[in-house]
Parts: structure tokens; sequence; C-alpha cells
């Protein structure tokens, strides 16, 4: 597998991973809130995860996005 195969699975797999952070935020509130250390901060793990997410499918994007134009 060349270099250029590999940065393009690469960044398809880390939107996956950001996707996946998006559909498990939902899920794993409840249970971060029954953590009483965290029950008074839900609001900024909250933006702290939808941060995370938005930084991996953004990441993954621009390796995809150099990879199909260096493809050209």
């Amino acid at each position: 597998m060349d270099k250029k195969t590999f940065t393009f699975y690469y960044g398809i797999l880390l939107i996956a991973v950001g996707l996946g952070v998006f559909y498990r935020i939902p899920q794993v509130m409840p249970q971060v809130a029954a953590i009483e250390f965290f029950s008074g901060k839900l609001l900024i793990i909250k933006f702290c995860f939808y941060i995370l997410g938005i930084l991996l499918v953004l990441a993954g994007g621009i390796r995809v996005f150099k990879n199909y134009n260096s493809n050209k």
C-alpha cells in the first residue's frame, strides 16, 4: 500500500471516528452525569466532546481533500 492510499483511508477513518463521537455523546452524557465530580461541569464536558468530534471530522476531511487534489 503506497502512502497516498494510506493517507486516503486514514482520512476516511478519522471522519468515521469523528461521526462516531457525535453519535455516542447523547448516550454517554447520562453516565458522565452520574459521576459526582462531573455533575456540575456537564456543559464544558459536552462542549469538549463536540469540539473533539469536529476536529476529527475536519482533520479527516482535510486529508481526503488533499489526497483527492493530489491525484488530479
